[in-house]
């Protein structure tokens, strides 16, 4: 039985969403040219991974030529956000305030960043529920 597709980015993935985030579309070219020297790949890997990334919704492909050309259609935003309910829903028991606290509690956290967490938490009316 196959492995369920997961809707969270791997490692891999993650790299090729960088490249497409940072130049808006590119081809596959581009991508294993942009990813060359830190992370050498190979053309053939970054279209397959281009292809489930798109199976998953996270790209969309145009024709130009021969070639195609791949953009974003998810944000970093949308990516973190889908991956930290992944994350809040395995290992927090669904509970995104189980997630703050262990944060808060395991991090060692300056004045500045507590500050800046009070400041967040306080700009938060109780109308504006889960945003």
């Amino acid at each position: 039985m196959p492995k369920p597709r997961s809707d969270v980015l791997t490692e891999a993935e993650q790299r090729i969403m960088r490249v497409l985030w940072e130049k808006g579309e590119a081809s596959v070219r581009d991508v294993t040219d942009a990813l060359g020297d830190s992370y050498p790949v190979a053309y053939n890997t970054v279209l397959t991974l281009l292809r489930i990334l798109t199976d998953k919704d996270y790209v969309a492909p145009r024709q130009d030529g021969r070639a195609f050309i791949y953009r974003p259609i998810v944000s970093r935003a949308e990516a973190r956000t889908r991956a930290l309910r992944k994350m809040v829903s395995t290992f927090f028991e669904g509970s995104p305030n189980e997630l703050a606290q262990h944060l808060i509690r395991s991090e060692t956290l300056s004045a500045n960043e507590l500050q800046a967490l009070k400041d967040e938490l306080d700009s938060i009316s109780p109308e504006d529920g889960n945003e």
